[in-house]
């Protein structure tokens, strides 16, 4: 970047030279400074008299391959406003991954929409970016149809079809994409096998990811560090972190990928100790650190309540030049909060270098609330619905916080905000996989096919459980309603209704996996241990914070989550 400074003020500093060597020279600069620092690269064809199109594109790669950005789609946007003669297939292809990766749905849509009218619709290049593009936002059916429309399908729109079917919980679905991709005579690829698995990680799909993983054995693709590194992280995500292990002890090379991977797996199963040691072995391996093994380190921490462990890691991170990210500064928030060190973690936000994002303030009302500083916490949560009015999350927590002091009057005026304003609440929903499908349930749904013969048997595990000398936590239902209906309406969130599901329809000593939205509630996870004891039972549910295993009446958690 130094001799590509020196050769920018050389050319900027000799205006004998032509106008169109000096774009040309101007065009390389830019091309070359996308790669080390892309802002520099953007100011540049700013400054630019005639950009062409490769230099927009260039640019946006270059954003592309440093961070998520939705700086393509205010390039794209750009292009469109300024009435810019062309694009390219590239252009569209990056202003998809862009919307992907940001999961940009409307901007998506809008960038197709472009794309028909350009007449590169139907390229398979633009198509295969735009399939993407909809599996990748959980838009499986619009995905499909491009797909169906396709005149030829490579190996990059199969897997992002099997993919997108995966990441839905449509595992069946996934299958049988898959058997038609090896019928059609497109052979599965070490590409593939990493986008598919990375998709059942992420759903929770373990039947699915556990037969790929035979599948890439059998027929002797191979499982290099990319295949290896995506098996770890989907064994981990799905709760089985032995065979993570197994997979991870087997790899004959480790990269910072594979290692933060596994350090991850440790620290949202609650293995603090096993995570800060496989930091060490790291080290000793002379492997760098990345941010996202900086995160795992950080959170386990956070989750093992180390306080003292996580401010030396911190401390550490910051002696070595690492800058932190919003994710860092997140985990070290939640270490105090978890701690109950409220005023401290309030400190520590008021000292972050760059501006706390939602995210951070609502652990921080959590806290108060844990911690009875309610006039902190009704401040901070009444900043949040100004900074945020139309996430539910945030009217939530401030009536949570009205409610655990009783004040219904304070609590009834937030839920009259939130109707007033067409606010609606994300309602709890669980998933489990039963012989290769996935059931979904929500709170309070009892739309299920089989919602008579769960009904019943919620009845009968409700007896067992109060009949074992349970005591409801009902301060938990945010209702100013009498304790029975309070009761009614704990035994309808949605991870009761998965584990019945999975009671009614497995015998022991299968595992009962649930994947959760949000975070699992006190009374929830004392019912669960209670369950796991009376039904001889190991039941892993994996909330929106961590994982927790249940075995013989005890939480992997320590109830520390």
């Amino acid at each position: 970047m130094r001799v590509l400074d020196q050769i920018h003020a050389l050319i900027l500093t000799h205006p004998h030279i032509s106008h169109s060597t000096n774009a040309f020279s101007l065009s390389k600069v830019l091309c070359f400074a996308a790669y080390k620092n892309v802002q520099y690269a953007k100011r540049l064809l700013f400054q630019l008299r005639s950009p062409n199109i490769f230099a927009y594109n260039t640019v946006m790669r270059g954003f592309l391959q440093h961070s998520p950005s939705p700086e393509p789609i205010l390039l794209f946007r750009r292009l469109i406003r300024s009435k810019f003669p062309a694009s390219n297939t590239f252009t569209f292809a990056f202003v998809f991954k862009s919307c992907s990766i940001l999961t940009a749905f409307d901007e998506g849509r809008q960038v197709h929409k472009h794309a028909i009218a350009s007449g590169l619709g139907d390229n398979l290049f633009v198509q295969t970016s735009l399939l993407n593009f909809y599996t990748k936002c959980e838009e499986v059916e619009l995905g499909r149809k491009v797909f169906d429309e396709m005149f030829q399908r490579n190996v990059v729109a199969w897997s992002a079809m099997i993919g997108g079917y995966a990441r839905v919980g449509k595992v069946n679905e996934a299958l049988e994409v898959f058997r038609a991709m090896q019928k059609g005579g497109v052979e599965p690829d070490e590409v593939t096998m990493v986008s598919v698995i990375s998709a059942c990680a992420m759903a929770g799909a373990l039947d699915l990811g556990k037969w790929l993983h035979m599948f890439i054995d059998k027929n002797g693709i191979k499982n290099d560090l990319e295949v290896s590194t995506a098996l770890v992280s989907m064994y981990a995500k799905c709760g089985c972190i032995e065979k993570a292990w197994a997979v991870f002890e087997a790899m004959p090379v480790r990269d910072a990928k594979a290692w933060s991977s596994m350090i991850v797996g440790f620290s949202i199963m609650g293995m603090a100790k096993e995570a800060l040691d496989l930091f060490e072995r790291m080290g000793e391996a002379q492997v760098e650190p990345n941010h996202v093994t900086l995160i795992g380190v950080l959170s386990a921490c956070a989750h093992g309540g180390l306080v003292a462990e996580g401010r030396k890691y911190w401390s550490s991170m910051l002696n070595c030049g690492m800058e932190p990210s919003m994710e860092h500064y997140g985990c070290m928030v939640d270490l105090f909060c978890r701690a109950n060190k409220a005023e401290e973690a309030y400190e520590f936000v008021a000292s972050m270098r760059i501006a706390p994002n939602p995210a951070i303030w609502r652990t921080l009302v959590v806290s108060f609330k844990k911690n009875k500083m309610f006039h902190k916490g009704e401040e901070v949560a009444k900043q949040l619905i100004q900074l945020e009015p139309q996430n539910a999350e945030n009217y939530i927590l401030l009536s949570s916080l009205y409610a655990s002091k009783s004040d219904w009057v304070k609590m009834s005026r937030v839920r009259r905000q939130m109707r007033d304003r067409r606010i609606k609440a994300v309602p709890g929903c669980s998933s489990i996989e039963i012989n290769g499908h996935v059931h979904e349930f929500v709170m309070g749904d009892w739309s299920h096919p089989e919602a008579k013969a769960i009904t019943e048997f919620i009845r009968e595990v409700s007896g067992r459980v109060q009949a074992s000398g349970h005591e409801p936590w009902i301060a938990s239902v945010l209702q100013n309603v009498g304790n029975g209906e309070k009761l009614d309406a704990l035994w309808e969130h949605s991870e009761r209704l998965a584990i019945a599901y999975g009671l009614l329809k497995t015998k022991a000593p299968v595992t009962i996996r649930v994947v959760k939205n949000l975070r699992v509630c006190e009374d929830c996870h004392e019912v669960t241990k209670t369950i796991s004891k009376l039904y001889d039972r190991e039941i892993v549910v994996r909330d929106r914070i961590r994982f927790h295993k249940f075995a013989n009446g005890v939480c992997s958690c320590q109830d520390f989550w």
